[in-house]
């Protein structure tokens, strides 16, 4: 059935329901180029502002799903699990997460993205050891999740057309924060990718594209429903994200803190919080561990191993993972008065160390691995003046301008808070 686009951009803009047929249809013309960038575009504003329903957002979902190549894993024996985090600052999670799970021997098969703006990219931070190399065939993919259990690469060209399609238009059209197109472009590509089950981490906070805990409970929810309804066992954690997560902010350093944590050498208390992770994503694959038995895999090396195996599976040097940062500029920034630290804001924090250089500004932006934030303290603790709370690192010259930021982006006061990363689980 052949359709006008006008037609469907006027239906949605005054509230109408959009019949699967309609929607399939916008989305194959659009990918064949039919239907232009400026209708696509009052499309995504009609969405915007009348949204859809959780038919729609199925039938949208599922309609570019079909718009580009759909992985099969079904020959890789055993429950193949996936992880998406919806973006953050010091968000090294997956890959830490990746190798503790594949260290149960549960299949990980993984396609991550890169960083823009505040937040960092998984894709990156594995760029940043030497050697390692993110693209990859789908056979190879397949190949490597069978053999080694687990594989981080980068999203293949040829799945979720649309996605890449939309997304770029909706950057520049306002059209990003919008719960329907937000889940529809997140599950469309872990659907494509081939997983039998997925853990979604969805971020909030200052640092998060959902400010609101109402907010992320609600995208949670819509993703949930979408990978349960087409048969891909779904469950969604809302994590905090108004200070950055673990310690280091950049690629290198961050590859550093991966380590330690795999290690057992970090907080027990990042730790604890990665094993609750891994907990989930073990259940979805039918395995049940406690918290102890998947934290033993830090201490007796098993974990860490499974990294070593995929670092050295893709080509990258494991040799010199935890060398500090070498930079041409290190700055320490102090504390000038006593009490608690009350905020660390993670979008203020992730700008300056974009703005020293471990992140991108556009697409087209470059990224020095070696510079980056280290934080010595985290909200809650205790500080007084003189005291070291973070070290930048930069091979740029560190401005008086970027240091007034970072501090702006702090508050230190009387209060001792409790910070706790998962705040809700959706299943």
């Amino acid at each position: 059935m052949s359709y006008r686009m006008v037609d469907l951009i006027q239906k949605k803009r005054d509230g109408g329901k959009l019949k699967k047929s309609e929607i399939d249809w916008i989305i194959e013309n659009y990918v064949t180029g039919l239907v232009p960038d400026y209708q696509m575009s009052a499309f995504a504003m009609a969405v915007y502002f009348q949204g859809m329903d959780t038919t729609e957002i199925a039938d949208l979902t599922m309609a570019m799903v079909a718009s580009g190549a759909q992985i099969d894993l079904s020959d890789i024996p055993g429950i193949k699990v996936d992880k998406h985090s919806t973006g953050g600052v010091g968000d090294k999670v997956s890959i830490i997460l990746v190798p503790l799970v594949a260290s149960f021997d549960v299949p990980v098969a993984k396609m991550s993205g890169r960083g823009l703006g505040h937040t960092g990219g998984t894709l990156d931070k594995l760029e940043s050891i030497p050697g390692f190399k993110i693209e990859h065939t789908i056979a190879d993919f397949k190949a490597q999740v069978r053999d080694k259990g687990l594989a981080i690469i980068g999203q293949s060209d040829d799945l979720v057309k649309a996605d890449k399609l939309l997304y770029a238009l909706r950057d520049v059209t306002a059209t990003v924060d919008q719960i329907p197109l937000i889940a529809s472009s997140i599950m469309s590509k872990k659907i494509a990718s081939g997983s039998d089950a997925i853990l979604l981490d969805v971020t909030v906070g200052n640092g998060a594209f959902m400010k609101s805990v109402e907010e992320a409970r609600e995208l949670a929810r819509t993703m949930v429903d979408l990978g349960n309804a087409v048969g891909r066992k779904t469950v969604a954690v809302i994590t905090d994200m108004n200070q950055p997560l673990g310690y280091a902010i950049g690629n290198h350093n961050e590859i550093a803190e991966a380590v330690e944590v795999l290690t057992g050498k970090s907080t027990k208390e990042f730790r604890e919080y990665i094993a609750e992770l891994a907990q989930l994503m073990l259940q979805l694959a039918g395995v049940e561990k406690s918290i102890e038995e998947i934290m033993a895999h830090f201490d007796n090396g098993l974990a860490y191993a499974k990294l070593l195996e995929m670092i050295e599976a893709q080509g990258g040097d494991a040799s010199n993972l935890t060398a500090p940062l070498e930079v041409e500029y290190e700055l320490e920034l102090l504390a000038d008065q006593q009490g608690f630290m009350e905020e660390m804001a993670a979008f203020g924090i992730g700008v300056v160390a974009m703005k020293l250089g471990a992140g991108r500004a556009t697409k087209a932006d470059s990224i020095d691995f070696q510079a980056g934030i280290n934080l010595v303290t985290k909200v809650g603790d205790a500080v007084k003046p003189g005291d070291v709370i973070a070290r930048l690192y930069s091979n740029k010259p560190i401005t008086a301008e970027l240091v007034e930021e970072f501090k702006a982006a702090l508050v230190i006061g009387n209060n001792k808070k409790e910070y706790k990363e998962i705040i809700e689980v959706i299943r």
